[in-house]
């Protein structure tokens, strides 16, 4: 079990040796599910004061970090799809610190575009998955997906696309498997229960097809709906729903999935939101971007 890395580069034997490290992770999972509120605990940025954080992690990430946008100086990275979003986190216990963020990009009619609309719509060819093939009010996009730099010091964090949520899937031996990247799961998952708690059945991602890759890994098994094109790096349109969700999650990681159902359930309780589906806050972002 300690070549378990050497083996998955073989071929046919590989393909077994990934499907066992699979398992194991998805074990791990499971016992993770059991205490992983005392270490990591995601919550929505319901206040204004949290959702300034959550743009100042962006800004941290895709400004500062990969330069995937002009720095600010009010460190703060946000942009028109903010006002039609739910902004949600992964809050790390023992320090009180975000350690990364995610939103959920809405639609409430057609002046409300998803960026997958506005700038990538030529790149969809299966038109069945298509935004306009459902309802407004039941789509959504999955967006700005940032973790920390510091919550990524670790050996098997370092490469290229953890910033952003991607998995190294071919660095996980036995022994590493406690060192799964926890908090970008953290971060997927919630974004999939805000969408459940916002009602929205549709999901849309533009990623790049190792992302999809690493994420089907534990069993997120987006599927394509065009090509790749150019678009901040080589990436491609992708499509989820929750049945679809729910048919790939392993045991262990579908146990992981509603303790962070459950820890979004009460950070909506606690600010009010009892009473029908969860929706943005539309003016707040707004008035923001008017005021630069």
């Amino acid at each position: 079990m300690k070549h378990l890395k050497k083996l998955q580069e073989l071929p046919i034997v590989g393909t077994l040796v990934k499907k066992a490290i699979g398992v194991m992770v998805s074990n791990n999972a499971s016992s993770i599910s059991k205490h992983f509120s005392q270490f990591l605990q995601p919550q929505l940025a319901l206040t204004e004061e949290l959702k300034q954080k959550v743009y100042n992690v962006r800004h941290q990430v895709y400004c500062e970090e990969l330069k995937f946008e002009p720095e600010r100086p009010d460190r703060v990275e946000l942009d028109d799809f903010d006002a039609h979003s739910i902004h949600c986190f992964v809050r790390h216990m023992s320090s009180g610190n975000m350690a990364g963020t995610v939103r959920l990009i809405t639609s409430a009619d057609d002046s409300e575009l998803l960026p997958i609309e506005k700038y990538c719509l030529h790149s969809i060819t299966d038109h069945e998955f298509s935004p306009a093939a459902f309802p407004r009010n039941k789509i959504c996009e999955i967006s700005r997906l940032a973790v920390l730099e510091q919550f990524r010091r670790r050996e098997v964090d370092k490469f290229k696309g953890a910033a952003t949520g991607a998995i190294n899937v071919e660095a996980y031996s036995e022994t590493e498997l406690r060192c799964f990247p926890y908090i970008a799961i953290c971060l997927y998952f919630a974004a999939a229960s805000t969408a459940f708690h916002a009602k929205k059945e549709h999901a849309f991602v533009m990623m790049e097809p190792r992302l999809a890759r690493s994420l089907a890994f534990v069993g997120i098994k987006f599927h394509q709906i065009g090509p790749v094109i150019d678009y901040h790096g080589r990436r491609a349109p992708f499509y989820i729903n929750k049945p679809m969700l729910f048919d790939g999650l392993s045991p262990g990681f579908k146990k992981l999935l509603n303790e962070i159902e459950k820890s979004l359930a009460n950070s909506v309780k606690e600010h009010g939101f009892t009473d029908g589906p969860l929706e943005p806050k539309r003016n707040s972002a707004k008035s923001m971007l008017a005021q630069r």
